[in-house]
């Protein structure tokens, strides 16, 4: 049996944000093994936490989409730093600064907790880039949304990685992004001619700088609740759309309100010599269960 823990992460309250299946002592899993375990769980991502390769950093981990692995995420990034600082530190309010080896490359963390409130902030392994894929002609079909409603200010459709890659849908207003939904038969289309399983939907927000939503169906996640990753990438779509200058730029992004799941997001973008040098993502994670889960067979 292998010890599990669950955590909301991108939130401060139970029963909101994204839901994340942290399990410790994979050491011994396949790769096989991994993916039914978090086939289990079902949830959006489930990381797997192993020892680590170089003795400096904290731990190595795997992260696993409910049918694929994938070399980076955000939302297991903040929740296993959480837990992994916490178990260390023990109660009351602490700092810690550690490192994880993802398979994307080595993710800084900075984790501290004030009160009843525990936060990380981790580093971007890889500066985005554009990446090949093109937009499909059917994307507002694809989306249930009109070709009109697509676009806002300087800011246009655009492909872009950084680990993961991911179809990035400026749309011109709140309404148009509630009334967003994954449709086929277009939808497969647009994720071919792309390149990508995901498309990440946003635009201005009331409560604050953007509202997004994100769609992976195909890789079994209908719709996710918090995003990191696309957050962190999201840096090059707002490069490429203007809205990013010299400096530090910082944003709060709000995910999952159409869900039920409210997420709140943030990241701090540090562009020099008209380049981005640095990413930076912040979120809380709460603590929800934990348990002990069976090894699955070889």
């Amino acid at each position: 049996m292998l010890e599990f823990h669950t955590l909301d992460v991108f939130t401060t309250r139970a029963f909101t944000g994204n839901p994340l299946a942290v399990v410790l002592g994979a050491d011994g899993l396949t790769t096989a093994q991994m993916q039914t375990i978090a086939r289990e769980f079902n949830l959006s991502e489930t990381i797997f936490v192993m020892a680590p390769r170089d003795p400096a950093h904290r731990a190595r981990v795997r992260i696993f989409f409910p049918t694929a692995e994938i070399p980076f995420a955000g939302h297991p990034t903040i929740g296993c730093a959480v837990l992994l600082a916490g178990m260390d530190a023990g109660p009351g309010d602490f700092e810690a600064h550690l490192v994880l080896e993802e398979e994307a490359g080595l993710v800084p963390v900075i984790v501290w907790r004030r009160g009843a409130v525990t936060e990380a902030e981790f580093t971007a392994p890889v500066i985005p880039h554009g990446t090949e894929g093109r937009v499909h002609s059917s994307l507002a079909d694809a989306l249930g949304i009109g070709a009109g409603e697509i676009g806002f200010g300087a800011h246009r459709p655009g492909i872009w990685q950084g680990g993961p890659r991911f179809l990035y849908v400026p749309v011109e207003s709140l309404d148009v992004l509630a009334r967003a939904r994954a449709m086929q038969p277009h939808w497969d289309a647009v994720m071919a001619a792309a390149g990508v399983d995901s498309a990440y939907l946003y635009t201005p927000g009331g409560d604050c700088d953007f509202r997004a939503r994100m769609f992976s169906p195909t890789a079994g996640i209908p719709e996710d609740p918090a995003t990191g990753s696309a957050t962190a990438i999201l840096a090059a779509q707002l490069m490429a759309s203007g809205a990013l200058r010299e400096g530090e730029a910082r944003f709060h992004l709000r995910q999952g309100v159409e869900m039920g799941r409210p997420s709140d997001l943030h990241m701090t973008v540090e562009v020099a010599a008209g380049a981005i040098r640095a990413i930076r993502i912040r979120g809380a994670a709460v603590a929800l269960s934990e348990g002990r889960i069976a090894i699955p067979e070889a």
